[in-house]
């Protein structure tokens, strides 16, 4: 791995920390927040490729674990992952590998549309089929319960996912998935 790359993740695991100090947004019926945290994930695969995206996820966790508050309201240590939220933000290195291995095989003809649509796919509806289970199973209700409140994500996710996808277009010059392309 190049000190560039491990710049790059290091400051995506801060970026997604620094979004987790925007208050998370409680809902009434459902004991996970909506918070911007998914929006540095989205991002971190899109503009970083699916090695140094997931990267940056495993360093971001891996620092949560060992107790750093990063989490949106302040939360770290080992107790977040028996906590109702445990599953969505433990999906957030599959979601980035999985945009980032989408990002990089259409990088040649990348469009915003289709950088949408990934998002979409692996940053939205990923994260809510690994996320909504497992806070089904950790607050003993049933998995159909847990996708059915997961709805109330969709909007703000889908805008993220827009977001995303335009600054990582707009970014695309400066990405490591240009250079890596361009060395081939």
């Amino acid at each position: 791995m190049k000190t560039k790359e491990m710049v790059f993740a290091a400051l995506f695991a801060a970026f997604i920390g620094v979004l987790g100090l925007i208050p998370p947004i409680p809902l009434g019926f459902i004991p996970v927040s909506i918070t911007a945290q998914t929006l540095g994930v989205m991002l971190a695969g899109c503009f970083l490729g699916k090695k140094t995206g997931t990267i940056s996820l495993v360093l971001f966790i891996v620092l949560v674990a060992l107790g750093l508050p990063l989490l949106s309201g302040g939360r770290g240590g080992p107790s977040v992952f028996v906590a109702p939220s445990a599953g969505y933000f433990l999906s957030w290195p599959v979601a980035a590998f999985c945009i980032g291995y989408a990002t990089e095989k259409v990088w040649s003809t990348l469009k915003t549309w289709k950088m949408i649509l990934i998002n979409l796919v692996f940053g939205v509806v990923l994260v809510s089929l690994i996320g909504a289970p497992v806070m089904a199973f950790i607050t003993h209700t049933s998995v159909w319960a847990g996708l059915v409140g997961a709805t109330a994500f969709l909007p703000g996710d889908c805008i993220k996912a827009v977001i995303a996808a335009i600054i990582a277009i707009q970014l695309k010059a400066i990405s490591p998935i240009e250079e890596k392309v361009n060395n081939t």
